[in-house]
């Protein structure tokens, strides 16, 4: 079976991540989807690590797709470029706000063009208010959304989280909202547009810090692992490395007392109910950590499977890469590429029923696609293709 978004047609001009993630994921469900490339191709092409002479970065965000490279400034790319969105059902775009505008392609020329067509902006602010026209960058939306307030430990400097939640987490709410329009459209017959700013995306994410503060009027604050309204809900040291220790409810507080010999810390007036826990969490921290030293981790880790207490590693990169359950969930693939033989990549954690994600194809070389996209959708023939060709177009 294909994909879920099979016959779905989607035009990206995404760049960097935020819009190539988007519209990976889309890939990933089935979509055609067409990466507008200038002839220098999408920036992060040229971003270190490299695999032989391709970057991994680029690698990472863009598989399933094809790539149509042409000179963005030529008198001929207009034209060409309306033909492509007349067929499309989503646009996607990741540029500062008025980009597009200039190009000749914003959202009221595209709807000319296309009625029915879905446009999805990302931008680092959204297309209105004061900070639109601001730049911004991954760690930049971190930082204006509150993330990074409440990264790291307590009493350090605060940190970015470990992986691009700024871009990643605006084209997650990107894709949803686009498949959205795209099922109000089967009711509407009407495209519409989506304007969706990374640092909205951050608010939304700390949705339960805000409601934290809403609530009680205190600034959350770094933590490090540890959870602002359950104890112990954290990481703890071991003998040989660290693993993840939650008691959420009571039941479950008391049976972790047991497992670990214990008994008389259900007894004490500071620890009799999850808001005391949490009041003198430092005390307690500083108790689990003396008990989980004096073992191995999976000596820890065995013994909590047993007893039906929630417990994890704290995985390395690495150790996930080869992971049985990460094997068995099929989140680990291997891709062919033409040049660079077999690429590892992450696969997708979307598993369908009936109409599953199928990556067969690898991340696209610049402008692999062009003469195909000229050919088969534009119906361009042999001699004119070769026409554009030598006038530099392609």
């Amino acid at each position: 079976m294909a994909g879920p978004l099979a016959g779905v047609k989607v035009v990206s001009f995404g760049r960097y991540l935020s819009g190539p993630f988007a519209s990976m994921l889309m890939a990933d469900l089935g979509a055609e989807v067409i990466k507008i490339e200038d002839r220098k191709g999408d920036p992060v092409r040229h971003n270190s690590p490299f695999v032989g002479d391709l970057s991994h970065y680029f690698l990472s965000v863009n598989r399933g797709k094809k790539s149509f490279s042409i000179d963005l400034r030529h008198p001929r790319t207009k034209a060409v470029l309306e033909e492509l969105v007349k067929q499309a059902d989503i646009l996607i775009e990741n540029f500062r706000p008025g980009i597009m505008k200039k190009m000749g392609f914003d959202y009221e020329a595209a709807q000319k063009l296309n009625p029915r067509l879905i446009y999805l902006s990302i931008s680092g602010f959204g297309q209105t208010g004061p900070y639109a026209y601001k730049p911004a960058y991954d760690m930049v939306a971190q930082g204006i959304g509150g993330t990074i307030s409440i990264t790291g430990m307590p009493d350090s400097p605060p940190a970015r989280v470990g992986y691009s939640i700024g871009d990643m987490g605006a084209g997650l709410f990107g894709v949803v909202a686009s498949l959205a329009a795209l099922y109000e459209r089967e009711r509407s017959g009407e495209g519409q547009y989506v304007d969706l700013a990374m640092m909205d995306s951050q608010i939304a994410l700390c949705e339960n810090a805000f409601s934290r503060y809403f609530a009680s009027g205190e600034v959350p604050k770094p933590l490090g692992s540890r959870h602002p309204i359950i104890t112990p809900f954290q990481v703890f040291q071991t003998r040989t490395d660290y693993m993840v220790v939650i008691a959420a409810r009571e039941e479950e507080w008391k049976k972790l007392c047991r497992a670990i010999g214990r008994e008389d810390l259900m007894d004490d007036e500071r620890f009799l109910t999850n808001d005391l826990r949490s009041k003198s969490h430092q005390v307690l921290e500083s108790v689990l950590n003396d008990i989980f030293r004096a073992k191995p981790r999976d000596e820890w880790l065995a013994l909590f499977d047993r007893e039906g207490i929630v417990a994890s590693p704290v995985n390395t990169i690495e150790q996930v890469a080869v992971d049985s359950h990460a094997q068995a969930r099929e989140m680990f693939l291997n891709l062919a590429h033409p040049r660079l033989g077999v690429l590892k990549m992450v696969g997708t954690p979307m598993k369908f029923s009936r109409t599953p994600c199928q990556i067969k194809n690898a991340p696209p070389d610049l402008g692999e696609h062009t003469r195909d996209i000229l050919r088969d959708n534009l119906k361009l023939s042999s001699e004119e293709i070769r026409k554009f060709q030598d006038e530099g177009f392609i």
